[in-house]
């Protein structure tokens, strides 16, 4: 070939790139959520941010983070997570953040709380789901195994017995989470050959889209609502799903997503406070975040909004508040994250281990003063009271 020639295959590669031979190139998959939440944040009149606050939070994180060289190898470290790096581990993932949503009590008294007992110990909350995932697999219950979700020996009576409690409180919702343990366990065998590892490999290495994937193939993951006239979508349990696979096997794996940084904050994680024998996990999860925004002085709250919070009365799912405290929460943990970039260029820290972080370290901070008593919470806005299956 002579130099004044074209090379026809660098030409040919050349117009794909540029979509000018009538393929388009993909687009990276999205999932619409941070966009989503700037929306509402842009639209809200009862959740504002507080942008000088979230400067001095921002702040804050960093230190502490640095300080406790807080990373994705924290979530191995509870007990009760597996510690196999392998494919049960993943079926363990996908079924606790299928049924980890709503744990919160109403009730007063502990005695009338969910608790799961465990190997002598123990545990409320989403630390109780998890428990009793744990305890039936030592019974011989394959409750990770999604065929046994949908075979004939899987009675409700069965999952009844795997989700017991120890006290006179039962698990919340527990009707609605057996409906999702059939309902996906119904498509996975139709659709995926009866393993959610096959999701995984058709998401190819992209955190997005095995989100997309998730919620468009199992409705129970489909978290959407309708505000100021437009779509908006949180996908919280999937998020979650993504995040924890990525931080139980390390970036590897199972948990190897190149696009990790377009999972954003989900509204909530998880935190153990160990006294005697018992595990208090926190009861309101996935309500926390809000709450912490607002203690750090990064959200404000209408008068009429934070009255009914204050009140401890409920407020309905896909209701403006509810809609507005989620989508608001999301993006001040987006700019949160921009901040700590913009004084920190180097930082790897992105939204999936602030939310880590806010929960498991923030809320010890405000609540843990150095004497090491508990601090009473009068300073603390109590969380918002929604009860869903989204979170």
């Amino acid at each position: 070939m002579s130099e004044d020639e074209a090379d026809e295959d660098l030409l040919a590669l050349l117009r794909e790139s540029l979509g000018l031979n009538g393929k388009s190139v993909p687009e990276p998959a999205r999932t619409r959520v941070l966009e989503n939440a700037e929306y509402i944040c842009d639209h809200s009149i009862d959740v504002a941010l507080n942008y000088r606050g979230s400067k001095a939070a921002a702040s804050i994180i960093w230190n502490l983070v640095q300080e406790k060289k807080y990373s994705f190898k924290s979530w191995s470290e509870h007990e009760l997570h597996p510690k196999p790096k392998d494919a049960s581990t993943a079926h363990f993932i996908f079924t606790m953040d299928l049924l980890n949503f709503s744990f919160w009590s109403d009730k007063s008294s502990p005695d009338e709380s969910f608790a799961v007992e465990f190997r002598g110990r123990l545990y409320t909350g989403y630390w109780g789901l998890v428990a009793a995932l744990q305890r039936a697999l030592e019974e011989g219950i394959t409750i990770t195994n999604p065929a046994y979700w949908i075979a004939d020996g899987c009675t409700d009576k069965i999952l009844r017995h795997v989700f017991r409690s120890a006290t006179v409180g039962q698990m919340p919702l527990l009707d609605e989470r057996i409906s999702c343990l059939r309902e996906v366990g119904r498509t996975l065998h139709d659709d995926f050959g009866g393993s959610f590892l096959s999701c995984i490999d058709k998401a190819n290495g992209s955190a997005a889209a095995l989100v997309n994937l998730v919620v468009e193939s199992f409705p129970c993951f489909k978290d959407e609502a309708r505000f100021e006239g437009k779509l908006v979508r949180f996908y919280k349990r999937a998020q979650i799903l993504v995040a924890d696979l990525w931080a139980c096997f390390e970036g590897k794996s199972y948990g190897n997503f190149h696009d990790i940084d377009t999972i954003t904050m989900f509204a909530g994680r998880k935190l153990h406070v160990k006294r005697f024998a018992i595990d208090y996990a926190d009861n309101w999860v996935d309500y926390r975040i809000p709450q912490m925004l607002h203690s750090l002085g990064c959200l404000q709250y209408s008068p009429s909004l934070e009255y009914h919070i204050r009140q401890l009365l409920p407020i309905e799912s896909g209701h403006s508040w509810e809609v507005q405290l989620r989508g608001c929460s999301i993006w001040c943990v987006e700019l949160l994250r921009r901040e700590i970039l913009r004084q920190h260029p180097d930082s790897t820290l992105n939204a999936v281990l602030i939310d880590f972080f806010l929960y498991d370290t923030i809320k010890e901070t405000l609540e843990q003063p150095s004497d090491g008593n508990k601090r009473e919470q009068t300073d603390l806005i109590p969380h918002h009271r929604t009860r869903s299956i989204w979170y």
